[in-house]
C-alpha cells in the first residue's frame, strides 16, 4: 500500500514524519528504526529531540541502523555519518549508544563488513520502520542508478551528480569520497514500514518517476513500488 503525504511545508513535513517515528516507538518501546542521513532528515530528528525533552519520548529501549557510511571517514569525522547521527540526534535522547548501528566504512574488508551488517539486520528480525530521502537520480541510501537491483550491503561507487550533491557539505568536492557502503535492496525491502520524505521542487520530478514511473534500477527507489506499507511525505515548495 502506497501513501503520498503532501506536506504544506519543511517544518510541516518534519512534523508529520516525526509522528510516524514518535508512533513507532510509543507502540514498540523496543522497536528498531532504519535511519537516513542527508539534509531532509535534519528537521525530522531536531523533532523527534523536542519530544524527548518535553517527556513525550523513550529512546531507552530502542535499536538504530542506519543506511551507509562513506568509505575512509571513521566515526570522529565530521563529515562521517556516524558524526551526524551523534550530533542529530543519539547525543540529545537516551537512547543507548551501543544499540546505533552504522556500517563500518573503515573496514578492511568491505564485503565481509557488508555480509555482518546485513545479518546483524536480520538478527534483529529486520526493522520496523525504514526512513529513507531520495537522490535527483532516485538513489536511496547509496544504491544509485544499475543495470540491476543490488541486495545486498555492499560497496558502491558514487554517481558524479551524488557527489556534487554532497559536496556542499565539505570544504571542496575534491574532498567528497567517492565510494561509500551502502544498505542493499534485499535489507530495505524487508522493513515492516517504508518512511520515504522528500522536500523542494527539484525533487518532484524524480518522486513522481519513482512512484508513478517503471520499476527498474535505473531508477533505484521505484523498487519501493513494490512494498506492502510505503508512506511518502513531500513537499514540493
Amino acid at each position: 500500500m502506497l501513501r503520498m503525504i503532501e506536506a504544506a511545508n519543511y517544518e510541516d513535513l518534519s512534523r508529520r514524519a516525526a509522528d510516524i517515528l514518535s508512533a513507532q516507538i510509543v507502540l514498540k518501546p523496543a522497536c528498531v528504526l532504519g535511519l537516513a542521513t542527508g539534509s531532509t532528515p535534519i528537521g525530522t530528528y531536531a523533532e523527534l529531540v523536542n519530544r524527548y525533552k518535553k517527556g513525550e519520548l523513550d529512546f531507552s529501549k530502542v535499536t538504530t541502523v542506519n543506511l551507509d557510511e562513506y568509505v575512509g571517514l571513521d566515526g570522529t569525522n565530521d563529515q562521517s555519518y556516524r558524526y551526524f547521527m551523534n550530533h542529530n540526534l543519539f547525543d540529545f535522547v537516551n537512547v543507548r549508544r551501543e544499540c546505533t548501528h552504522v556500517p563500518n566504512g573503515m573496514a578492511e574488508n568491505l564485503a565481509e563488513e557488508g555480509k555482518r551488517y546485513d545479518e546483524f539486520v536480520e538478527s534483529l528480525g529486520g526493522t520496523d520502520i525504514q526512513l529513507l530521502g531520495i537522490g535527483h537520480d532516485g538513489h536511496i541510501g547509496f544504491n544509485e542508478p544499475d543495470s540491476r537491483f543490488i541486495r545486498e550491503t555492499h560497496e558502491v561507487k558514487l554517481d558524479e551528480r551524488t557527489i556534487k550533491a554532497n559536496a556542499r557539505f565539505f570544504e571542496s568536492e575534491d574532498d567528497v569520497p567517492k565510494t561509500a557502503i551502502t544498505m542493499g535492496m534485499g535489507t530495505i525491502m524487508a522493513a515492516k514500514k517504508i518512511l520515504l520524505i522528500a522536500n523542494g521542487v527539484d525533487k518532484k520530478d524524480i518522486v513522481e518517476r519513482a512512484f508513478f514511473g517503471p520499476i527498474t534500477p535505473s531508477v533505484p527507489a521505484s523498487i519501493l513500488q513494490l512494498h506492502p506499507d510505503t508512506t511518502v511525505i513531500y513537499n514540493f515548495e
